[in-house]
């Protein structure tokens, strides 16, 4: 059976693997396809697709957007993106712009509190990516700040910590309409991980199927049996396909392994992929 991953991140956000070696993993996991899906940047996608070349797999150009709903932090994934149109590749430089801003003050934070960190130290120890909280636990944990990852976000980087700085963020129907405009299909990521309520994730789920939901992810890394059936059941009430994906990050999600999550137990069948390719070509004629 030809098998497929929709949700992957590389070292140019939070991930430890070069989107080079992303591909070469997953031509040795026997996909057929995998989306880059990085947080809020394409920065990988160029050498992604031109790395696959010639290769016996399709890489699929991605984003997840991290988005603010209510005060919770919601993810919007974008499958099948044209990430060089103009006006996208204009809002994607603004977040980068905006993530920049938001580490400096955050760089200040720490460095206020005895901990030799800079953004530009911060840059040197993980070149080309683009720097999201868990390059910072990586850094305090090499410098011996922390003894874990858990324990730098438990006392450096989480949300309510006094270093934190919270960054500028779209909503999700705002997410939605901006892969929409790049000509892709936006999907719900992971919604059982907001810990919602029924009630409230169907006031999501309504609100952006009307600005142009396309998806939800149902199968995922973490889902009991129990979960992935009320994500399929949550997403055929709404009318909208499912996606599906490891959420793969490498060594920063210790034991999360490409293509298959945990434990091997992580199947995405080719054709929930197929459906998606069809619904964009309804959508956008290609």
């Amino acid at each position: 059976m030809k098998i497929v991953d929709l949700h992957v991140h590389s070292c140019r956000s939070d991930g430890t693997f070069t989107p080079s070696e992303l591909v070469e993993l997953a031509l040795q996991k026997g996909l057929s396809a995998f989306a880059l899906t990085d947080h809020d940047t394409t920065a990988g996608l160029e050498e992604a697709i031109g790395y696959a070349n010639g290769r016996d797999i399709e890489v699929i150009a991605g984003i997840e957007f991290s988005t603010e709903y209510k005060g919770r932090d919601i993810h919007i994934l974008g499958l099948s993106i044209d990430w060089k149109l103009p006006a996208f590749a204009q809002h994607i430089q603004a977040f980068v712009d905006s993530r920049i801003e938001r580490n400096r003050k955050m760089c200040g934070n720490l460095s206020g509190a005895g901990i030799d960190i800079s953004y530009e130290k911060l840059l040197d120890a993980f070149p080309g990516a683009v720097i999201t909280r868990a390059h910072y636990a990586r850094y305090l944990l090499e410098h011996g700040y922390v003894k874990s990852l858990p324990e730098a976000f438990e006392r450096y980087v989480g949300d309510h910590c006094p270093y934190f700085v919270p960054r500028q963020k779209v909503t999700p129907a705002q997410a939605v309409e901006l892969i929409l405009q790049a000509k892709g299909l936006p999907i719900l990521a992971h919604p059982t991980l907001y810990h919602m309520g029924t009630e409230a994730l169907q006031t999501l789920v309504s609100q952006l199927k009307e600005a142009g939901l396309v998806g939800i992810e149902a199968v995922y890394s973490t889902y009991s049996a129990g979960e992935e059936r009320e994500m399929r059941q949550l997403a055929s009430r709404n009318g909208l396909l499912i996606s599906g994906g490891s959420d793969f990050h490498g060594t920063n999600k210790p034991g999360l392994e490409l293509a298959t999550g945990y434990n091997g137990k992580l199947v995405i069948p080719y054709d929930i992929w197929e459906r998606l390719k069809d619904r964009k070509k309804e959508m956008y004629g290609e």
